[in-house]
């Protein structure tokens, strides 16, 4: 079985391997919510248990940078798996997020070549989803657990080995879960065309998703996985600037709400059509902390005006 690296040379670099193919030209996609059987799904997809993996000793706290030993240099031609400690917390299921800590050593030498997350500085959680790399070496471990994972050399570098500790798991129908505004909340206004004008008030971001329903439309309820059309306006939270218009553009944008960040995605989820809705997200929840990927709005606290023209079914 071949599977995706994880080592890279920063956690940024990491984060974006674990984040690869969340793309769309609207804010980037989001996994769909926990189905039953997803868990099981992500069992199957973990790499095999194997001597080699069972080889290497690992001592110290789940959460702490652990003491890894083993006989370098490491010989073996597939990647292994095992759970060197089993938590008694939640299970990972398709589309859940995972915030982790990660060392990594070199297989031949015994050198540590990355270590990440540890110490109560926990890595940006990552949705962990099937068929996106990660999942062969996350699987449906428990939260708690501490997982070692050793692949082969490969064209991309040297053969490694994994220590990968689960701090905490969250379910993909909670990450994110929008909330009613704060006492801190933007405020809109619409020209006699229809354009919103958003003005950011004084005051801290809000943390995670908050959502005003401003108009409520009498069309068909958006639910996940619809394609929906919609009009908005993105502002950022730091300074007001816009960073993106279907209305400058002259016509309103459609897919589907899987497609799309979580916040934006919470914010038309459960709508009507007809509806205008004003959102805030907090980076984690838009295009991820700074630091965590390239894209210009990582970092950013984001507010949508957003109007919802058509929802096509699933």
């Amino acid at each position: 079985m071949r599977i995706r690296p994880l080592a890279a040379l920063s956690v940024a670099a990491l984060s974006a391997v674990l984040l690869a193919g969340c793309a769309g030209s609207a804010p980037e996609s989001t996994p769909t919510p926990t189905e039953t059987g997803a868990a099981s799904d992500l069992c199957a997809v973990a790499v095999p248990e194997g001597d080699v993996a069972a080889s290497v000793s690992v001592s110290g706290e789940v959460g702490e940078l652990p003491t890894v030993e083993f006989d370098a240099p490491l010989e073996f031609t597939s990647a292994e798996r095992t759970v060197a400690v089993e938590g008694d917390g939640t299970q990972i299921a398709d589309g859940d997020y995972v915030t982790y800590a990660l060392a990594v050593y070199d297989a031949a030498t015994g050198e540590e070549v990355q270590a990440a997350g540890f110490d109560d500085e926990p890595i940006p959680p990552q949705p962990i989803t099937i068929g996106s790399g990660p999942d062969a070496y996350f699987g449906c471990a428990t939260e708690g657990s501490r997982i070692v994972v050793t692949t082969p050399q490969s064209q991309s570098g040297g053969a490694l080995v994994y220590v990968i500790d689960i701090l905490e798991v969250t379910p993909a129908d909670a990450w994110c879960a929008a909330t009613e505004p704060g006492d801190v909340f933007p405020t809109v206004e619409y020209s006699e065309d229809g354009t919103p004008t958003i003005t950011i008030p004084e005051g801290d971001a809000p943390d995670g998703v908050q959502v005003e329903v401003l108009e409520e439309g009498d069309g068909a309820t958006v639910e996940p996985g619809d394609t929906v059309t919609v009009n908005y306006t993105g502002v950022k939270w730091s300074d007001g600037s816009t960073f993106d218009s279907s209305y400058e553009r002259g016509e309103p944008a459609t897919f589907q709400t899987t497609g799309v960040v979580a916040g934006f995605k919470r914010a038309l989820e459960g709508q009507t059509v007809g509806s205008k809705v004003l959102v805030t997200m907090s980076p984690t929840c838009g295009y991820g902390e700074a630091g965590s990927s390239e894209h210009e709005l990582a970092g950013e606290t984001l507010v949508f005006a957003l109007e919802i023209v058509e929802v096509t079914e699933q």
